[in-house]
């Protein structure tokens, strides 16, 4: 469900005054994550590293109450679930956008990723959650890339995590991870806690 809120009802009341007119609203924060746990659960039971790593995004988010408030055509509306949102490459060779609800069964919303990520490539038409809180998402595997920043447009304020091919080093998978977020919904320090959080997430997987 999704309802406009009055700014100075939330946390972010003061952030709203802030910075809802800046020309330039959004941070990018990058940390290097150790995902070698990502990649032994993903071989392990057969299923998609990006798939795993998208619902641990997810989970982390899902702990982050400024996550559930987002900056939109001048208001701030308030959420109650969350997706996460991947580009597919479809059947013609293009792109498509695919939004994945997140729930906290791990295994459901795997197959969830297979099914509607299948569906969007083959039929090349994109899917969207309404209501839905959603975090994008962008991994560019084709080479190993350091920092990610998006563009940075009043026309989306979705909160995004980036990355690229993950690399090996001393027996173990590392793969930096860029997280851009509209100042309004959350300030550096809270993205610093979402980053923590997921690499706790990924640790415990």
């Amino acid at each position: 469900m999704k309802v406009e809120v009055n700014p100075m009802d939330t946390v972010r009341g003061e952030a709203f005054e802030l910075w809802m007119s800046s020309p330039m609203p959004m941070v990018t924060l990058t940390k290097g994550f150790d995902v070698s746990r990502v990649l032994r659960v993903s071989r392990k039971l057969g299923v998609g590293f990006n798939a795993l790593l998208c619902w641990c995004i997810g989970k982390a988010a899902s702990e982050v109450e400024e996550f559930y408030l987002l900056p939109e055509q001048g208001g701030l509306f308030k959420y109650d679930r969350l997706a996460i949102n991947v580009i597919v490459r479809n059947s013609r060779g293009g792109i498509n956008s695919c939004d994945i609800p997140f729930v906290d069964d791990m295994m459901q919303f795997v197959g969830d990723y297979r099914t509607l990520t299948s569906k969007v490539a083959k039929e090349c038409k994109s899917v969207f959650l309404e209501d839905y809180m959603v975090v994008g998402t962008s991994a560019m595997i084709e080479t190993e890339l350091d920092c990610i920043v998006n563009q940075y447009t009043d026309k989306f304020s979705n909160p995004m995590v980036m990355w690229g091919k993950y690399r090996k080093w001393w027996f173990r998978t590392w793969l930096p991870i860029s997280f851009q977020f509209h100042h309004v919904q959350m300030d550096g320090g809270d993205g610093a806690r979402f980053l923590e959080l997921l690499q706790r997430v990924i640790k415990g997987l």
